[in-house]
């Protein structure tokens, strides 16, 4: 049973309560991760009030929720860090378009995270990012499924600026890991679509449509997804709230560039597949008149054959009029009439040859 995507008729707005209703909603995770440029602490959140609070100025905390099951969970959330039960009940809202929205107290992003799972089927997930000062909050869908470990590790290797800087960073930095993540989906695409041409010009197959429709589908689903947070990207660039520093926007313009670079790849892919269609059904046309052009030569090659063979059908008697058919009762009438038939064979191919019909 998939997730809710729409809160009940009528409910009122930002009623979390009746967000959650659906049981196959993955069980809530907390996993808290509080670093500063010396100093990194990973743990477990087990009970609500281990939940960090945000008087150490000098560290930044990432709570990383996986699961939407535990309705008082975000009731706390919201409760401790005064997130807007608007934002909340957006988060909860599976299926929402990429979005930045700015509140009082943080800013609130709905991005689209892609990745093949274990079956490698594009799958799609949603993550909502809460950004304070010092405070990043990420709401999954699931808990095991994210494309967040190269972040993970390079906070825990304390390589480049991510433990220098604020929490916008951060959440910079995985916001760019979402969209990167779109150039290998990409990249295994378009080596399936060079492969698909060489299938396409050599030996179209029905098979190659649906492959077709199939990375169309993708390519619409990425663009889909990509193209809003192009639009976010753009917004934290220009945000005025503060929450954004200087320094990250410069990071900032570099990700919105590889939104660009993703939606370029993705328009040029969607007119290659389309270029493919048009060539797969012109050549399943160029066969099919092929095989019509033979089939045509083949009757024509029978036709007079069949004349002849109907004409020496009839039953004549040679002896009771000399203009019954001829060779009738003669020794080698047949195999001339053989002759005959052969020779207007032989004759008309080298006529189709010369003709270039066949």
């Amino acid at each position: 049973m998939p997730h809710q995507k729409y809160a009940a008729p009528g409910s009122a707005p930002a009623t979390l309560a009746t967000l959650l209703a659906p049981p196959s909603a993955s069980p809530s995770k907390i996993r808290l991760t509080e670093y500063s440029e010396s100093t990194l602490i990973e743990r477990p959140i087990l009970d609500l009030h281990d939940l960090p609070d945000l008087s150490t100025q000098d560290r930044i905390h990432w709570l990383d929720i996986g699961g939407l099951a535990d309705a008082s969970l975000f009731q706390a959330l919201g409760e401790k860090y005064h997130l807007h039960p608007l934002a909340l009940e957006d988060a909860l809202h599976l299926g929402q378009r990429p979005k930045i929205e700015p509140y009082p107290d943080h800013l609130f992003v709905v991005a689209q995270m892609l990745y093949y799972d274990s079956t490698k089927k594009l799958s799609n997930e949603q993550v909502s990012f809460f950004l304070l000062p010092n405070l990043l909050i990420t709401i999954q869908e699931e808990s095991d499924t994210d494309v967040f470990n190269p972040i993970r590790d390079r906070i825990r290797a304390g390589r480049g600026s991510i433990r220098k800087l604020r929490a916008d960073y951060l959440c910079y930095a995985l916001l760019d890991s979402i969209v990167d993540h779109c150039f290998p989906i990409l990249e295994s695409l378009g080596d399936d679509l060079e492969e698909m041409e060489d299938l396409v010009l050599s030996k179209p197959q029905p098979s190659c449509i649906a492959t077709l429709h199939s990375h169309k589908r993708t390519l619409t689903q990425i663009r889909r997804f990509v193209w809003p947070e192009r639009d976010i990207l753009n917004s934290l660039l220009h945000d005025e709230s503060g929450i954004i520093s200087p320094q990250t926007k410069l990071y900032l313009r570099d990700a919105y560039d590889h939104t660009i670079q993703v939606i370029d790849l993705v328009e040029s892919y969607r007119d290659t597949v389309s270029g493919l269609t048009e060539i797969y059904i012109s050549a399943v046309g160029m066969r099919t008149n092929e095989i019509v052009r033979v089939l045509t030569v083949m009757s024509s090659i029978f036709i007079p054959l069949t004349f002849v063979a109907g004409v020496y059908g009839m039953n004549f008697d040679h002896d009771a009029s000399p203009w019954n058919m001829p060779e009738l009762h003669h020794r080698y009438g047949y195999p001339l009439c053989a002759l005959i038939m052969v020779s207007i064979t032989v004759g008309q191919i080298i006529f189709f040859k010369r003709k270039k019909w066949i």
